[in-house]
C-alpha cells in the first residue's frame, strides 16, 4: 500500500485537471482552487527547496500556519522531502514555540505572516533553527518568502525513498493539561488513518470533505485522507459561522462535513432563532455530518436527526496518540445507539480494563485501551510516558468507558476529570449529557473544585443560549429530577465555557479560575 505523499502523486497522474482543493474566504469574497497536479507540483517544489536548504531525512520542519491551501501543500511537500512535519497550534505563544522548537530540534521553520511577531520575540533563543520561511510583505532580515522559496526550483518527485516505519509527523498535543506533549507518528500511522477513514465513511471520488477544523491537528485532515486515497476533493473555510458552512454545501456541493459540537450547536441555535433559514440553501447533497475529539450530547444528535432526518450521521472516538479519528466510531448504521461512541474501528482493537490492566466484563467502569496500526511510535523523547501509555501494543488512552452486552462502548469521562466527592465517584460528562438537555442550555461544563468536608464538590458552569434566562434553581430542579441524588452540583455558575480549537472543553482554566469559589 502505498504512502500518504504518494497516494497525492497518483491523483496527480489519474486526475490531473480534476479539482482537488478550494479555498474559501467569504467576508473577502475569496475563492482559490488547484488541481490534483497543481497540488502534487507545487509540494514537490516545496520538497526540492528543502532538499536545496540541506534538510535531510529525519530532519525537523516547523510548519506554524493558519488553515489554506497552502497549508497543505507544505504539509505534504515537508513529508516528501523525508523530513518530520511539526505541525503548531496556532494559539501557542513565543514561550510554547521555543519549547517546541528545543524538543524537536527542527533545521528549518515556515511560518504564516500571523506568527512573525511571536517568533521575532525568541528567534535568538532558538538555537538549532537555521532557516525561516514566511508568507508576508515586509519580513525581517532573517526571514526568506515563500515565494522567493520555491522559485526556480522543480516540480518533479525529490526520489526520496519513503518506507511505512518511516517516522514522518512530530505532534503536539493542545496543551490544555499542560505542557503539549509530542507525538511522534509514522507513514504508517497516517496510512492506517486514510484507510480507516474511509471503510467507515464510503467515501468516493465524488466526495466533497468540507474542511473546517484546524489543519494543525491530528483530526479533520486524517478525516479527510480518507477521501485523498480515492481522489476526493475538500472545500477549506478560513471563517467559521453557520452561515458560513451552509453556504460552502450549498455552493461547492458539500457531501460531508466534520463538526465539533459547538459549531453544531451553533447551527442549530441559529436555525432555532432564524438567524438562518434552511430554505435558503440546498442542502440534497450534504450527505454526511460526524463529530469527533470531544464527548457528543445525544440531545444534540437527536435535535440534528429532527431537523436534517435523511442525513447520515456518525461519532468518531480518537486521539492524537492513535492518530486521529476512528480507533473507535459509531458507524453510520448504528442511530439506535447514540450515546454510545461505538464499537472498534476497522482494523481496531479495544478493550476496557480496571487499574491492573484485567478485562472487565460488561457494565463495569474501567480504562479503555486500544490496538491497532494508528497507535503512535512515541512520545518523543520521554521514554517512561511512552511506557506508562503503551503496553503490549495496547494504547491506555486515559478515558474512563464500558461497554453494553452487544459491545457497544460508551465513554464516562476522562480518568484524571473524575470527582470523588465524600467517597462518591461523579462523571462529569454525565452531567453534561444531563444538563444539554435543558432547552436554553447552550454549553455546559462540569469540575470539580476542592471542598475541605468532602473533598471535592462538583459546580457546573453554564452558558445559556443568547437571549434566554436560568436560575440555578431551575437547573438544580431539573437536576434532582433527571439524576441520581449525589450526582447533583452543589453549585451552578453562569459563564462562557471555553474550549480550545479542537473542541474539547477547558477544564484547567476552569478548575484554575474557580479553585478558590465558595458556594453560598
Amino acid at each position: 500500500m502505498i504512502t500518504i505523499p504518494e497516494m497525492l502523486a497518483r491523483n496527480a497522474r489519474m486526475y490531473p485537471d480534476d479539482c482537488a482543493l478550494v479555498e474559501l474566504k467569504p467576508s473577502q469574497d475569496f475563492r482559490r482552487e488547484i488541481t490534483w497536479k497543481e497540488f502534487d507540483d507545487k509540494a514537490n517544489q516545496v520538497a526540492n527547496a528543502l532538499l536545496d536548504m540541506e534538510v535531510t531525512k529525519g530532519d525537523k520542519v516547523i510548519h506554524w500556519m493558519m488553515n489554506s491551501i497552502d497549508w497543505l501543500i507544505v504539509y505534504f511537500g515537508i513529508l516528501r522531502s523525508g523530513a518530520w512535519v511539526v505541525p503548531l497550534n496556532f494559539r501557542f505563544t513565543s514561550q510554547d514555540l521555543k519549547y517546541c522548537a528545543d524538543i524537536s530540534e527542527a533545521s528549518v521553520m515556515v511560518i504564516g505572516e500571523e506568527f512573525i511577531e511571536r517568533v521575532d520575540a525568541v528567534k535568538q533563543q532558538l538555537q538549532h533553527v537555521r532557516k525561516y520561511v514566511a508568507w508576508g510583505g515586509e519580513l525581517p532580515g532573517y526571514m526568506t518568502k515563500f515565494s522567493e522559496m520555491i522559485q526556480g526550483y522543480t516540480a518533479e518527485q525529490p526520489g526520496i525513498a519513503i518506507r511505512d516505519e518511516d517516522s514522518c509527523s512530530l505532534y503536539f498535543t493542545s496543551g490544555t493539561t499542560g505542557a503539549p506533549k509530542p507525538i511522534l507518528l509514522t507513514h504508517n500511522n497516517l496510512k492506517c488513518a486514510a484507510i480507516t477513514e474511509n471503510v467507515h465513511h464510503h467515501q468516493q471520488k465524488e466526495d466533497n470533505f468540507i474542511l473546517i477544523p484546524p489543519l494543525y491537528h491530528a483530526g479533520s485532515k486524517m478525516h479527510w485522507f480518507g477521501s485523498l486515497i480515492v481522489g476526493g476533493r475538500a472545500t477549506l473555510i478560513n471563517e467559521v459561522s453557520p452561515r458560513n458552512i451552509l453556504e460552502a454545501v450549498h455552493k461547492e456541493r458539500g457531501t460531508i462535513v466534520w463538526l465539533l459540537v459547538p459549531w453544531a450547536y451553533d447551527i442549530l441555535v441559529a436555525l432555532e432563532k432564524g438567524q438562518i433559514n434552511q430554505e435558503d440553501y440546498d442542502l440534497s447533497c450534504w450527505r454526511l455530518m460526524h463529530i469527533g475529539a470531544q464527548p457528543v450530547p445525544p440531545s444534540l444528535v437527536r435535535q440534528w436527526k429532527t431537523i436534517f432526518p435523511s442525513m447520515q450521521y456518525d461519532t468518531n472516538y480518537g486521539l492524537s496518540e492513535a492518530t486521529g479519528p476512528g480507533c473507535v466510531h459509531l458507524g453510520i448504521e448504528n442511530m439506535r445507539k447514540v450515546g454510545a461512541i461505538g464499537q472498534p474501528g476497522f482494523n481496531w482493537e479495544a478493550k476496557i480494563v480496571d487499574d491492573r490492566g484485567n478485562v472487565l466484563a460488561a457494565g463495569k467502569i474501567g480504562e479503555l485501551a486500544v490496538k491497532g496500526d494508528g497507535v503512535m511510535q512515541e512520545y518523543y523523547k520521554n521514554p517512561e510516558k511512552t511506557s506508562e501509555a503503551i503496553r503490549e501494543g495496547w494504547l491506555y488512552t486515559g478515558d474512563m468507558a464500558t461497554k453494553d452486552e452487544e459491545g457497544f462502548i460508551f465513554l464516562i469521562d476522562r480518568k484524571k476529570d473524575v470527582i470523588i466527592s465524600g467517597g462518591e465517584n461523579i462523571y462529569p460528562v454525565e452531567v453534561e449529557d444531563t444538563l444539554h438537555n435543558l432547552p436554553k442550555v447552550y454549553d455546559v461544563a462540569c469540575i470539580g473544585i476542592p471542598d475541605a468536608r468532602l473533598g471535592e464538590i462538583a459546580v457546573a458552569i453554564i452558558d445559556t443560549k443568547p437571549g434566554d434566562h436560568l436560575t440555578e434553581t431551575e437547573v438544580l430542579e431539573f437536576c434532582k429530577q433527571n439524576m441520581a441524588r449525589h450526582k447533583v452540583p452543589r453549585k451552578v455558575i453562569f459563564d462562557k465555557v471555553p474550549r480550545n480549537p479542537t473542541g474539547k472543553i477547558e477544564k484547567p482554566v476552569l478548575r484554575e479560575k474557580y479553585a478558590h469559589f465558595k458556594p453560598g
